[in-house]
């Protein structure tokens, strides 16, 4: 896990419990709607930011890696 991550909450899907910024205070955010945001586009490496992503009940932050988009989660699928 050395490169930068790309941080997506899909807001269609958020329905904004909170999960992620609970596990990854500094990585999530809610806004004033309740739904969440990434604090920042991209981030390094995080086991919290990654824990939020899977902890997420409707699945809808996607990690991928910066450099070339490979999913980092979910895992894509063989």
């Amino acid at each position: 896990m050395g490169d930068r991550w790309h941080v997506e909450v899909d807001r269609a899907v958020c329905i904004g419990s909170g999960m992620c910024v609970n596990l990854a205070p500094d990585g999530f955010a809610l806004d004033t709607a309740r739904q969440s945001r990434p604090r920042a586009a991209g981030t390094d490496p995080d086991e919290r930011v990654l824990a939020a992503a899977e902890g997420c009940p409707v699945e809808a932050i996607t990690l991928t890696l910066a450099d070339g988009g490979e999913p980092v989660f979910p895992p894509r699928e063989e």
